[in-house]
């Protein structure tokens, strides 16, 4: 009996062993392979992603034959940002001439996705308006004039005219307004251009909330750009690193908080600015320092992050495009925007690009998949309260 006891013993114990070999060289094998599980299916995946990326296109009308065509049907983006100039080429027009042919070219494109598109554009008025009055488009006063009127009537007057035509023409996204407080009047990309609404920050809160309750009045979702606020910066980010170290306040988040208090921001666009005081390795678009710290529980912001362009030089000339798409994922962006409308040249690939990026980090263990689906239900919840989306059997 006792011999058959420590037989018995034996063979449980090499069994146990062998099978913890095994399990070993299984685990050790998938560490190898860089093979990460998921519980989509890749296809649902793909789509997920493809609903975070945001990309600029060349054309002014659409066929199965375009570049947004076959953006929309293969990579099946989330949304398109529309430009009148094209800067690789040093040339006009981009995607707008003049008024009908914009309308017929957003609604043109929103019939080839299965999920309707965020379609946006940057109208801010004044300096920075895709819809020019050389096209035909309304005039609209810079955020500095409309922000002179105290009496808050320019602001609501401007931005209501503004926000009707956009609603005419199919944009449901406007990448404004700018509620970056004017520190620095020589500001090369904001106060110099006339972008902010006033050098005190609470009036800049107050001409932003006509700014955006006119928009929402229209179904338009309002983009509050450049958190963390670059009105004091001394440089411009399109074109090198601007760095507000020295010069950042931090009265140029009250415009966000009061904003998200009232239950305005519904959208907000991220600078690619660096501040060493909150984050010393990266600037705000890469840094979970300022977005999840921040933006996220400080300010109390649930809505949808979105980058700057990400072909910018700030982060261009400093990282390459895989690392700084992951890097900014990571940190909590929700919409990559990849404007294909920079110096280096236009890419009818870019939007798969990214797309690639993202899907094989996940497949490396670079990003986990629960980011991916936590920034997808944040964007179609946005479209579904913009009436962007109706149902939420969105899947064909």
């Amino acid at each position: 009996m006792k011999i058959s006891f420590f037989i018995i013993i034996a063979v449980v114990f090499c069994t146990v062993l062998i099978g913890g070999v095994f399990l070993c060289l299984k685990m050790n094998n998938r560490a190898a392979s860089g093979a990460v599980s998921t519980k989509l299916s890749d296809d649902k995946l793909k789509e997920e992603i493809g609903q975070m990326i945001m990309t600029g296109f060349r054309g002014t009308e659409v066929s199965e034959n375009s570049d947004v065509y076959k953006m929309i049907k293969d990579i099946k983006i989330g949304g398109v940002v529309l430009f009148d100039y094209d800067i690789p080429s040093s040339s006009f027009p981009r995607n707008i001439i003049n008024y009908e042919q914009t309308k017929k070219l957003v609604s043109d494109i929103q019939k080839y996705s299965a999920i309707p598109l965020f379609v946006a554009i940057d109208a801010e008025g004044g300096n920075v308006n895709r819809l020019a009055r050389k096209y035909g488009f309304l005039p609209i006063v810079s955020a500095e004039k409309m922000g002179r009127d105290k009496t808050l009537q320019t602001t609501y007057k401007e931005s209501a005219e503004l926000t009707v035509e956009l609603k005419g023409l199919g944009f449901n996204m406007n990448l404004a307004p700018v509620v970056d407080v004017n520190l620095n009047p020589e500001n090369p990309v904001i106060g110099a251009l006339e972008r902010s609404f006033s050098s005190d920050s609470k009036e800049v809160a107050r001409q932003a909330k006509v700014f955006i309750e006119n928009h929402l009045k229209n179904d338009i979702v309002a983009v509050a750009k450049h958190f963390p606020g670059q009105g004091s910066a001394t440089k411009d980010s399109h074109n090198e690193t601007a760095d507000i170290t020295n010069t950042y306040k931090y009265e140029e988040l009250l415009p966000y908080q009061n904003l998200n208090n009232e239950g305005l921001l519904k959208a907000v666009m991220v600078a690619h600015i660096i501040n060493k005081n909150i984050d010393k390795n990266y600037p705000a678009t890469l840094s979970p320092a300022f977005l999840q710290n921040i933006l996220r529980n400080q300010i109390g912001f649930t809505g949808v992050i979105i980058s700057d362009d990400m072909q910018m030089a700030a982060i261009s000339d400093n990282y390459e495009l895989d690392e700084a798409i992951i890097t900014a994922i990571n940190a909590g962006i929700d919409v990559v925007i990849v404007s294909n409308n920079g110096p280096d040249g236009y890419d009818k690939d870019m939007a798969q690009k990214v797309r690639d990026i993202i899907f094989n980090a996940i497949k490396e263990g670079k990003i986990k998949e629960w980011r991916i689906t936590e920034s997808y239900n944040r964007i179609l919840d946005l479209k579904k309260e913009f009436g962007i989306i109706f149902s939420a059997k969105i899947n064909e």
